[in-house]
């Protein structure tokens, strides 16, 4: 069997990120998150009030160190704790990660990004922002950003159906998504869309068919693929007591996880299967804390899913011109893409 080529792990069946970092850099990357001290439009009431409702206090920023520290002094704390385990690691990507990072003039936004960005051994930057936060001056000096580093642009998403954003209080629809990556990808600009398992009211094959029409209908270069996390103070955390919240088990993420990698196109960087909350603020699901568990169990699985039998790429060249829902597939409906060059 010939290995999957967009890894140099054995075990994995997809593009890695650290694959992808490894082939852009010739060796093992930071990615170094910071507070940048933006807000996001559904909480200020630019757009509404209150954020989305698996949001905690921090913004999805709950594993940064030092939150409230200049944003230099942040960056040198995050890189010198890193350093405990991988001395030897000397280039880093900035990670404006919380809240929403171009919600904010673009005066403001330049001087908060330019305060880190010439730091030390910083190669790339990233940064976590929504799709109506893209006004045409922001894209402008993220196109000039890219030119000068590595640029991804981590757009959430969380679900491409309406209600189900309604119900999280997103407050923007599916076409403003699709807008905000055309905008990015005129500028050629790399874009890393976040979707969340498990939302309220959503079946299985609602968060199967959240990646798929993803991958159809935009032009993106990576995923990240969440657990939805609840969180002590969180308006979510009433849908849950009021029984319309079911906290996914792992085996049925597992499962889900693995039928979504099977639609993703293989030059499709996977930057993330899960995430990491903090043991104190989790509700649940308390297996999530088992992380590498987690990470183990989906290569399992994919690797179980795979057969010998004759597998028949299906339609053009090209797997953006393919439903990715069948791009791999063989004849007994099992995958591998490890026997098939891209």
């Amino acid at each position: 069997m010939v290995e999957f080529i967009y890894t140099e792990d054995p075990n994995k069946r997809y593009h890695t990120w650290n694959y992808a970092l490894r082939k852009q850099f010739g060796g093992k990357i930071f990615k170094v998150p910071l507070d940048g001290g933006f807000d996001c439009p559904n909480r200020d009431g630019t757009v509404a009030k209150g954020g989305c409702t698996f949001c905690s206090v921090s913004g999805s920023g709950d594993m940064i160190v030092a939150p409230s520290e200049p944003l230099p002094i942040q960056f040198q704390k995050e890189v010198h704790m890193m350093h405990k385990k991988w001395p030897q690691v000397n280039q880093y990507i900035v990670y404006f990660q919380n809240f929403t990072n171009t919600h904010a003039p673009v005066e403001v936004i330049r001087h908060r990004f330019e305060q880190v960005v010439n730091e030390r051994g910083v190669v790339g930057i990233s940064v976590g922002t929504r799709p109506d936060c893209l006004p045409d001056d922001v894209v402008e000096y993220l196109a000039e950003l890219n030119q000068r580093y590595y640029l991804w642009i981590e757009l959430g998403l969380q679900t491409t159906y309406e209600h189900t954003s309604n119900t999280i209080n997103r407050a923007h629809d599916y076409q403003t998504y699709l807008n905000g990556v055309a905008k990015l990808r005129k500028h050629n600009i790399r874009v890393c869309t976040h979707l969340i398992n498990g939302l309220p009211g959503e079946s299985l094959e609602m968060m199967r068919e959240n990646v798929r029409r993803t991958i159809l209908d935009s032009d993106i270069q990576g995923i990240k693929l969440h657990l939805l996390h609840l969180m002590t103070n969180t308006r979510m955390l009433r849908d849950y007591h009021e029984g319309r919240l079911q906290l996914m088990t792992r085996n049925d993420y597992v499962n889900v996880i693995c039928d979504q990698l099977e639609m993703i196109p293989p030059e499709i960087v996977i930057h993330r299967l899960t995430g990491d909350a903090p043991t104190d603020a989790l509700v649940g699901p308390m297996w999530s804390l088992k992380k590498w568990e987690v990470l183990n169990a989906i290569d399992n699985e994919m690797k179980r899913r795979l057969c010998q039998c004759d597998l028949r790429p299906i339609g053009n060249d090209s797997p953006r011109d393919r439903d990715p829902s069948f791009n791999w597939r063989c004849t007994d409906r099992c995958f591998s893409r490890a026997n098939v060059e891209p």
